[in-house]
This record gives structure tokens, sequence and C-alpha cells, in this order.
């Protein structure tokens, strides 16, 4: 059965494209796509922060993968972790069963 991942890095672009990289040479995965964050990033105007830049330290990319079963999905997040780890950056996976 297909499994439909959700993986948010918080990194640089070139570690974006790191990860989908390596997620594009996984045998199976077929499927790598970058969506785009529909939550808007609004400053509260009481806040201290208001007006300041929010692009000083690293970006936050979604990525959404399409694995063809619960084993190829497993070594897709065994692989995130090790490279995200390597490179130091933050991996999250995403549960939408809310």
């Amino acid at each position: 059965m297909p499994q439909l991942l959700r993986i948010r890095i918080t990194g640089s672009d070139d570690d974006l494209r790191a990860v989908a990289d390596l997620l594009q040479s996984l045998e199976g995965i077929e499927h790598v796509e970058e969506v785009a964050d529909l939550m808007p990033r609004m400053d509260d105007e009481d806040s201290s922060s208001a007006g300041l830049s929010d692009d000083i330290g690293p970006g936050t990319h979604e990525l959404e993968v399409e694995a063809p079963n619960e084993y190829t999905a497993g070594r897709v997040r065994a692989a995130v972790e090790e490279l995200a780890y390597r490179l130091g950056l933050m991996a999250e996976f995403i549960d939408d069963e809310d």
C-alpha cells in the first residue's frame, strides 16, 4: 500500500537539494516534491520583533514523498535521519492523521 510522507526540513536551500537528491536515488521512490507552505507568517504588531527580517536563520521547507510500501517508507526515514545528522539540519516527519 503506497505511503505518503511529509518531511519538514529546517536548513538551507542546499540542504533541501541534498535531501531531495538522496530521496530520488532510493529504489522505489518516484515522487519527491517540495510543497508550498500554506501557513501565512504574520508579525504581531505589538511584538518587539515586528518588521524584522526573518531570513537570518535557516529556511523551512516541506517535502512530499511517495513510497510504494511501508518497508520503503522506513528506508526513507532512516536515510533522511542519517543525512540530517551528517549535515546538521533538522528533519521532522509530519503526521497528518489528527
